[in-house]
């Protein structure tokens, strides 16, 4: 569901029996209590919630995760703790956030030579900007 009028992504719920404990460190699969047919063309991102994220250090050990429109399985969220302590994960609480998204459809071609840019081949950090 979206909680307020104007949120772009969908909040996604825990749909656990009991509490899962994540210690730090620790990864867990969060099932979400449902299955989706994604139109084709388009994809579901899983992303973190920003407060779960700032206030406790949890967050997604893939992000965004995709759902592609051809997936039919139950949809899980890979939560992870970086925080400083154990967390508990209730039964509904809010874990994630989904995004519906168009893919646009890209072909790869193999080219023997690249344009020229200002930045050229300057990776990580390059551009001076933290």
């Amino acid at each position: 569901m979206r909680m307020t009028a104007h949120a772009a992504g969908f909040d996604l719920c825990a749909a656990i029996e009991r509490a899962v404990i994540l210690k730090r460190g620790e990864i867990h699969l969060i099932p979400c209590g449902f299955a989706m047919a994604v139109p084709e063309g388009y994809e579901a991102q899983v992303r973190p919630r920003s407060g779960l994220a700032s206030k406790y250090g949890i967050t997604l050990i893939n992000s965004p995760g995709t759902i592609d429109a051809d997936y039919r399985g139950e949809v899980f969220v890979p939560l992870i703790n970086h925080g400083p302590g154990e967390f508990s994960i209730e039964r509904g609480m809010r874990i994630a956030q989904m995004l519906i998204l168009p893919v646009p459809p890209a072909e790869l071609v193999v080219v023997s030579d690249l344009d020229d840019t200002a930045r050229g081949t300057g990776g990580f950090g390059h551009t001076g900007h933290v």
